[in-house]
């Protein structure tokens, strides 16, 4: 169907929003819904999320060695566990949401499953019977009084709330934020072109507060009211999410009986058993439904297109009409723009181990460097992630303002430049960044033998902006790679799954910080035998976390080799043709 027919078809030259309605089921009113004043409330929940999680996350591995007296090996392994369960979870959140309840009270029971976790956490940390006692100076770590099942049993219960609250989290609020852009609508799919980057630029804002004041309150003013604060963060901000439910635009879901596993589940086993069946030559013969069916239950109709055809036997005629033999092309469709989006998603698993480390053994070599600024202040180790956050600020500020426009010119893609080619120079980008790391843990190492330093908790006579090259460069890597994600699984999706799209943002993360764990415990272990000292030790002045980073950026390089490969076959959907670049060209002149 030619754009001008569909966009009338769906209302869009009146004041309805297409397949979109209020909280009462209502068709939304595009004059009164969605647009940057609905997400302003969401983006206020997400930035106050942001920053409860980093919060807990960037200090979390100096919690588990200072306070649960846990080593480095294993706190690191702990923080890549909870992590990836973290960013796991949102699979089930988008199943949850798309399949039953839609994302607006999925998203609200989740929200307030975290508050519960927060508060947990916030007595876990505060109530002396539920954390071990201090070690005492003077008294060796290996002699300090280990926390109980019963304190780790509660401290890794209020963890594992978050994690699994943030599943419907995070899965839903990034697309209940998009959905507030009616991509029929002119000037709204042109504002929607720039929302994920300054999606990302509000949530990074967050994390730089609780880098900068809240990780000094942790480890200055105590754990309570370094968790308490966040707490009450996240109270108020649910409630100001709440009180812009009149402006917010909803899909609904598409029943219990239209999984979207299971749609997809009944594609691929119809094709299986028609395998011996021949394709026709005209796409015409396939079943569909009629346009009409699809308006009926707010699902846009997709056309037949050439990619993964196997698959197209699902929708060849049959005797039988059952559903697992017999298919729609636009199900069928549906499941190859999700299926195509796997290879891209495991190339995004090997760069997480990467940023990985930014919380975990980047912030332990900042806390054996120089971190003094001036007589009476000391930069907290997680403050660290601060580089890393203003650099991708200013990335995304310079990106959006002055690169795309300047692109814009050349390519004629009213993104500037593809999803894959933005995700490809992040890739090469978060290279360069851990081979930065390398050469400074070099450096590290150097002045260690230099000045003969073998203590544990000795201070290395070396600055820790040191470490500034890394961090920058990981920021600007994830201003190109992150918001790419996020807006390449989103873009990608068919309306029916923009949840389960946006979930793939999440598990990328999620096993890549899985994944790290992995490495980690393996590489530590192999390097330990045949009397080996081994790379990865409590003690950093005895490590050699420098050949760790360097077998890391080896891992990077190939990754990006596979990337390439993806890349070069990956089809982007009928949206991204020629007639569409050009329409979109149309929608920023009108838009601005």
């Amino acid at each position: 169907m030619h754009r001008d027919q569909e966009t009338q078809a769906y209302g869009g030259d009146d004041d309805h929003t297409h397949g979109m309605v209020d909280l009462k089921g209502r068709p939304a009113l595009r004059s009164k819904t969605g647009g940057w004043k609905a997400c302003s409330f969401i983006i206020v929940y997400e930035v106050f999320g942001r920053i409860a999680f980093v919060g807990i996350q960037a200090n979390l591995v100096l919690y588990l060695t200072r306070e649960l007296h846990q080593g480095t090996v294993k706190s690191s392994t702990n923080v890549s566990n909870w992590s990836g369960t973290l960013l796991l979870t949102p699979i089930v959140g988008a199943y949850i949401a798309d399949s039953y309840f839609g994302r607006y009270w999925t998203f609200i029971i989740s929200s307030v499953i975290y508050l519960l976790g927060m508060i947990l956490l916030t007595l876990a940390v505060s109530i002396p019977a539920l954390k071990p006692p201090p070690c005492n100076h003077g008294l060796k770590e290996e002699d300090c009084v280990k926390a109980s099942s019963l304190q780790v049993g509660i401290f890794y219960l209020a963890l594992y709330m978050i994690a699994l609250a943030n599943g419907g989290i995070t899965a839903n609020i990034s697309t209940i934020g998009a959905d507030q852009f009616d991509d029929l609508d002119p000037k709204e799919k042109a504002r929607k072109f720039s929302f994920f980057n300054w999606w990302m630029a509000c949530i990074t804002s967050g994390a730089l507060f609780s880098s900068t004041f809240l990780v000094y309150i942790q480890d200055n003013l105590g754990w309570t009211l370094g968790y308490g604060l966040p707490t009450a963060g996240i109270a108020l901000s649910q409630l100001i999410f709440v009180a812009g439910t009149p402006f917010y635009r909803h899909k609904k879901p598409s029943g219990s009986g239209s999984s979207p596993f299971i749609k997809m589940a009944k594609v691929i086993v119809a094709a299986v058993r028609k395998w011996p069946v021949s394709l026709p030559y005209e796409p015409k013969e396939l079943h569909e439904l009629k346009f009409e069916e699809y308006d009926s239950i707010g699902i846009k109709r997709i056309d037949h297109t050439l990619s993964l055809r196997l698959l197209d036997r699902a929708a060849v005629k049959s005797e039988s009409n059952s559903p697992w033999m017999l298919c729609p092309v636009t199900q069928v469709e549906e499941t190859k723009q999700m299926i195509k989006m796997l290879p891209v998603l495991l190339a995004m698993v090997i760069p997480s181990t990467v940023v990985a480390q930014v919380i975990t053994l980047f912030v332990k070599q900042g806390t054996t460097l120089d971190r003094s600024m001036g007589p009476n202040f000391d930069i907290p180790p997680a403050s660290l992630l601060v580089f890393a956050q203003i650099s991708l600020l200013l990335t995304i500020l310079i990106y959006d303002r002055f690169l795309v426009p300047i692109f814009r010119r050349y390519s004629h893609n009213p993104r500037g430049i593809t999803l894959l080619q933005r995700l490809g120079t992040g890739l090469v980008l978060l290279t360069v960044a851990i081979i930065a790391a390398c050469l400074s843990e070099r450096k590290r190492l150097s002045v260690v033998r230099e000045y003969q330093i073998v203590g544990k908790n000795q201070t290395v006579p070396l600055t820790v902006f040191t470490l500034l090259p890394q961090f920058a460069i990981t920021g600007i890597a994830d201003a190109l790679l992150e918001v790419g994600k996020l807006e390449f699984f989103y873009d990608q999706a068919p309306e029916s799954m923009k949840s389960i799209g946006s979930s793939f943002f999440c598990i990328s993360i999620g096993a890549g910080f899985f994944l790290n764990g992995i490495i980690l415990t393996t590489v530590s272990d192999i390097t330990k035998r045949n009397g080996h000292k081994g790379w990865i030790l409590d003690n950093l002045n005895e490590s050699h976390l420098d050949y760790y980073f360097a077998f890391l950026a080896a891992l990077c390089f190939l990754n990006f080799l596979f990337f390439l490969v993806v890349a070069r076959f990956f089809v982007y959907n009928a949206e991204a043709n020629k007639s569409d670049v050009d329409f979109a060209s149309q929608e920023i002149t009108l838009a601005t």
